[in-house]
């Protein structure tokens, strides 16, 4: 679960940080839009994500992993103790 609120909350941190530098653009380009800096912040966050998130996201991923494995164990052990 640590994993995921890391991950998820530098998700969110990357993006209000481009949000901020998209608005803070426009406004001195004098551009009355909101939804460009939006649609910006989101691709520019994204791609930072991609490389800058790497180590946050294989470690969420690794737990999912870890936490798939043991429940297809546990399912596999009740099946063959159903089995009997």
């Amino acid at each position: 679960m640590k994993e995921f609120v890391v991950y998820t909350l530098a998700r969110i941190g990357l993006f209000l940080a481009s949000l901020l530098v998209f608005f803070g653009v426009f406004a001195a380009l004098r551009v009355n839009s909101v939804l460009w800096p939006l649609v910006l912040a989101a691709l520019a966050s994204g791609v930072a994500s991609y490389f800058l998130l790497r180590h946050q996201r294989e470690r969420f991923a690794a737990r999912v992993d870890a936490r798939a494995k043991a429940a297809a164990a546990r399912f596999e052990q009740a099946r063959a103790k159903e089995d009997e």
